[in-house]
């Protein structure tokens, strides 16, 4: 065997090895198992979000809170007129 046939016999190896893995991991991912595993995948990170947006509300009630004098129980109007005008600028 010359060395030219030994490269193309070893390429023709090398590039069947990686079609049958891309294949198997392809077949792998459209299986009952890999979808249950990507919709896992895709609820943990629904479940991440609304946990974000749950933490986010609920800083902003306790900012809109202290700024109204809600558990205070004392409201200042200007403060609570400013605060209806721009309800996204910054805390006095």
């Amino acid at each position: 065997m010359t060395v030219r046939r030994v490269f193309w016999v070893a390429l023709g190896a090398a590039a069947g090895i990686l079609v049958v893995r891309k294949l198997t991991q392809t077949a792998h991912a459209y299986s009952p198992e890999g979808i249950a595993g990507g919709l896992s995948n895709v609820a943990d990170a629904f479940r991440e979000f609304a946990d974000a947006v749950r933490e986010g509300a609920a800083e902003r009630e306790q900012e809109l809170r202290v700024a109204l004098g809600v558990d205070a129980g004392v409201v200042d109007p200007e403060q609570a007129r400013r605060l209806i005008e721009h309800p996204t600028s910054p805390k006095d």
